[in-house]
This record gives structure tokens, sequence and C-alpha cells, in this order.
């Protein structure tokens, strides 16, 4: 018989077309009831694919007993309990690596638009004001920044390489120091005063939640740019919007928000502010990526009992593909 895939959120055709021949789907979108649904099938499912942002209830997965694997379409997965489906023998997966370019492009792309001020250029040619005159103020040069890394793992190397091309001098914050040509900050709140802009990417939860204070966001200064490309809860969103609004931060450019899909009315009013609605890996080429490691993951585990890419807490009972 084959084996039965809960799946969370949306899937792409592909996906859907590489699992359908081999496995039941169960759509969470399809079902009126989601705890009546799995109470009574609960049971026959071995595999879970979600997301980042969707993740799974505890209790779902308390609903699932001969639960295997989840299978995250993404490289974070704060929304899902790895420690708890680890107790539990549980593996869980995630898509590392495939889109670390990608998000650093991002990151590149916010940090030009602020520095570069492309939304005052753009409505300035939108308006029609640019055949009453030129723009009356200058923007200032991305070049030669000092720029903080808020986490240096895969993709925070990927946006380290990609500034050198900006010859940025490069400094970073992270759990411990790495073995990298770079300057290394124990201390946050000293890297963000001696830096002109901080690119924020560390992982997201609990243990991050706020790590970017209102102290580090001041220490970064009424000229500095604050990048976000990790998660919205990693900064202190309060304080990021007082400071943007009193001026004691030059300039955001946030692709995530804490409470999204909601973004504070107040940051969007702000023409210091650039906004990109979670896009970070969002292109046609990564997503397949991601999706195509996201399928692999269970098909390897249904056929060897092996996966591509455990989360950390799950590599100590991971065979690896």
């Amino acid at each position: 018989m084959s084996s039965a895939i809960f799946i969370i959120g949306a899937i792409t055709d592909e996906m859907r077309a590489s699992l359908s021949p081999d496995f039941i789907l169960h759509d969470v979108a399809q079902m009126d009831d989601v705890e009546t649904w799995l109470a009574a099938n609960g049971q026959t499912i071995k595999y879970v694919l979600t997301n980042g942002h969707d993740g799974i209830a505890d209790d779902w997965v308390t609903n699932m007993p001969n639960l295997k694997l989840i299978s995250n379409y993404g490289v974070g997965y704060d929304a899902i309990n790895a420690q708890a489906a680890r107790a539990s023998d549980i593996l869980v997966t995630h898509t590392p690596d495939v889109l670390n370019d990608e998000v650093a492009t991002t990151a590149i792309m916010l940090m030009l638009a602020c520095y570069r001020e492309l939304r005052a250029s753009d409505q300035h040619i939108r308006s029609g004001a640019w055949g009453a005159g030129e723009m009356l103020t200058l923007s200032r040069s991305a070049d030669h920044r000092r720029v903080g890394i808020v986490g240096l793992g895969r993709i925070g190397l990927a946006i380290a390489d990609k500034l050198t091309a900006f010859h940025a001098n490069i400094a970073y914050h992270s759990r411990s120091e790495k073995d990298v040509p770079f300057t290394y900050y124990a201390d946050l709140q000293e890297m963000a005063k001696d830096c002109e802009a901080l690119i924020v990417i560390t992982p997201g939860g609990d243990e991050t939640k706020h790590l970017v204070s209102k102290d580090v966001i001041e220490a970064l200064g009424p000229d500095g740019v604050l990048i976000n490309v990790a998660r919205g809860t990693v900064v202190d969103e309060g304080a990021l919007v007082d400071a943007l609004a009193n001026g004691t931060l030059g300039a955001a450019g946030l692709d995530v928000f804490e409470q999204e899909p909601h973004v504070p009315a107040a940051l969007l009013d702000m023409p210091n502010v650039v906004v990109t609605p979670h896009i970070g890996s969002a292109t046609i080429e990564t997503r397949r990526a991601m999706g195509q490691l996201t399928v692999n993951n269970i098909i390897s585990h249904a056929k060897t009992g092996k996966v591509f890419s455990p989360v950390p807490e799950c590599r100590d009972i991971a065979d690896m593909a």
C-alpha cells in the first residue's frame, strides 16, 4: 500500500507530479476540519510536507503515531518543533544550500535600493515630477561600506561573497568565531556601532527573538542601513519603526516582518524604507530546486530510509543519502 503524505500549504505542480505515482496525498487546504480528519486518519500518515511559514502544530504531530519524516520546503524551520520531533524519532529535513545565492542577491538588492534611493527615484518619474526638473537630492554610494552580517552561516557567507564586488569592509556576529577573513564581533551592539549597514540573516525562533534590539538599531545610527532577510522576529519591529520615524536610523530594506503578512502602516509611508513580501528565494529556478530537494528527501526515505538534508537537531538519527 502507498504511503500517505500530509501536505500543509501550497506545493508546485512539479512536486505533486513527482509524488503522486507512489504516495497518497492529503492536502490540508481541502479539509473542512483538520482535527476531525486527523482523529480518523492520522495513523495512516507517514510523511508531512510543509514549509517554514506554516510549519506544523504539535497536536497534529501527536495525532500521527506513525509519522517518520517532516520534509520542510525552505531552509528556515522555526515553525516546526524539531526538538520534540527528534525526541519522538521523527526526522525533520529542510532545503539548505539551494537558495543561498538567491537570498544573498535579495539582501544586496535591498541594500542597493536603500543607498541609491530607488523608491524615491521611481516615484519621481511616475509622479511626472521629472519633467519639471531634476531630483533635488542625491543618493549615497553603496561601495566601500562597513557592513556587518548578523549570522554567518551558508547564506551569510554567500552575502559576504557578493559584497566583495562592492569593496565592502565586512564584519560579522555569530555564536562563535569562524575561520574567515572578516572581523568577528561577539557583541552585536558594538558591531552595529562600528558599521554603516547591518544585514540580518540569522535563523529565527525564540533564541533570536529581538536580537536586533532598540539598542542595536540606535547603535547603527542616523546614517545606518538595516537589511533583514532572515525572520521578522529577529528585529524588534516596534523599535525599528520608531528609529526610522525619529531619524535615529537612516533606512531599512525589509523582506520579512514580525506578523506576516501584516506590515505596519508606518513603514509603508516612509520614503526611506524598501519592502518586499518575503520573496528572498522566490525565483523560478530556486523554488524549483527547493521543491525537488523537499520531494527527494521523502522519496529517498521511502526507498532507502535515508535523507539528503536533515536539520541539525536530527543529524544524529539520520542516515544520509
